[in-house]
């Protein structure tokens, strides 16, 4: 039998994460952004009905524990037990917290002056990116957010969130140190592949042929286990290529730029490519996707920048091992099919066909004479353009910054008036009640047992 102090504790603290639970409201209610830096409206209807739905199974719960404990079925259990159930809803609450937490960084950076819109502009840019001609797949809401540091991230639609619950948007981490240059579009573009590589089950179904080549053994079957290994981080970098040409591989050398002792520590138990094939892969499947003599251009100029004269010799032969696979795992990615892909080849779905460098060299060529024009192509290809033209010398790092700004502002300007600012979602719009249409703050003094829905 449980004393009245211990019932009384247990009531009061689950009445305290009741109280905390009002503070959990619509972010369109308390977020300051100018509408061209707002998120997309389904974007913000997926994050307001998620957290609705989370914060109010939470609120049933709690007053459904309060009902219990001052019930007489509780009575029979000890106060260890009561505080043991009492626990699992804290858990559950801080969870929710977790999950405000994750979405308020995308929200709340969207009311810094000038930040916010450029941003609401990479949203565009990332949902292009996602949106493959062919309707393969239901693309998710997007959004983006700034983060010091170089390097980006993203945490995809339809995973776990804390506490299990599905991530109703993909939220992409974008480096801060990058904004804004055609190498952004490399770290975003390549955040948006993971999303749209699980969404076709690339890694699963791809990986399947090259373990093919593992299993075949012999002395390449090392490299074959480490292109399979690294392959969800290549696929990303192959989305990334696709949708940018060359300038998703100049992003990329700009990103993994680091001291040579770190460009050449070959690790093999971790997803990613060690940086310095890293760029060789980017630069074959550029070159596969879009033949063009600047990639064995650019190739020569990552040889020169970190030669591998020097290294240790079993360094060099596994490089030389992977070099000499690389024209058959590049082949074998643009060839590969699956149900998914519904007999398409997988360099077929990309925009590869416009992302010729001829073809945005010729682009570049029209905005010259006729700006207007470049206001006009989808986000990704006018990246591709600035990042060719740049890569060509037409254009300074300067003169790229005025064009990309002017561009996501147009681009986050669009949104707006496509979407406007989406109505609060009524669940979170409103203080909580209890069941019985009473403001929740009538229930702390009273001594009766709340009623509630089941």
């Amino acid at each position: 039998m449980r004393r009245a102090a211990d019932t009384r504790f247990l009531v009061n603290e689950a009445l305290g994460l009741f109280s905390r639970l009002q503070t959990v409201r619509s972010f369109a209610l308390g977020m300051p952004m100018v509408l061209a830096a707002a998120v997309s409206a389904p974007a913000q209807a997926a994050i307001n009905a998620h957290l609705a739905r989370v914060a109010f199974d939470l609120r049933r719960r709690l007053l459904d524990f309060v009902g219990w404990v001052r019930s007489p079925d509780s009575q029979s259990l000890t106060a260890e037990k009561a505080q043991a159930r009492f626990v699992l809803l804290k858990l559950r609450f801080n969870n929710l917290l977790d999950q405000v937490d994750i979405f308020a960084d995308v929200f709340s950076q969207r009311g810094e002056h000038v930040t916010g819109v450029f941003i609401a502009g990479l949203d565009a840019l990332a949902e292009d990116a996602l949106a493959l001609p062919g309707h393969y797949y239901e693309p998710p809401p997007l959004i983006c957010f700034v983060e010091r540091g170089h390097g980006a991230a993203i945490r995809r639609a339809r995973t776990r969130l804390p506490g299990g619950d599905d991530n109703p948007v993909g939220v992409i981490q974008i480096p801060r140190e990058r904004m804004v240059g055609s190498g952004i579009a490399s770290s975003l573009i390549h955040e948006v592949g993971h999303q749209g590589s699980e969404l076709l089950n690339l890694t699963t179904t791809l990986r399947a042929e090259i373990d093919q080549r593992v299993a075949q053994g012999g002395p390449r079957q090392v490299g074959w286990q480490l292109y399979s290994r690294w392959l969800n981080e290549i696929l990303s970098d192959f989305w990334a290529v696709g949708h940018l040409g060359i300038s998703a591989t100049y992003g990329l050398m700009s990103v993994v730029s680091l001291p040579s002792y770190f460009v050449f520590r070959i690790g093999t138990d971790g997803p990613h490519p060690f940086p310095w094939i890293r760029v060789q892969i980017s630069l074959a499947l550029g070159e596969r996707l879009h033949p063009h003599p600047q990639w064995a251009a650019l190739a020569e100029q990552w040889q020169l920048l970190y030669p591998t004269t020097g290294l240790a010799a079993d360094k060099q032969q596994l490089i030389g091992l992977l070099l000499g696979l690389l024209p058959d795992f590049a082949q074998l990615v643009c060839n590969h099919t699956s149900p998914a892909l519904r007999g398409q080849r997988l360099a077929d779905i990309m925009p590869a066909a416009e992302r010729q460098p001829a073809r945005l060299q010729a682009l570049f060529g029209q905005w010259q004479a006729q700006p207007a024009l470049r206001e006009q192509v989808a986000p990704s290809l006018a990246f591709a353009v600035v990042g060719q033209a740049k890569a060509d010398g037409r254009i300074t790092a300067p003169q790229e910054y005025q064009l990309l700004t002017s561009l996501l502002t147009r681009w986050a300007l669009n949104r707006a008036r496509t979407y406007g600012l989406p109505a609060p979602m009524p669940a979170l719009a409103r203080p909580l009640l209890s069941t019985n249409g009473t403001h929740f703050h009538s229930l702390i003094p009273s001594t009766h047992e709340p009623r509630t829905n089941n």
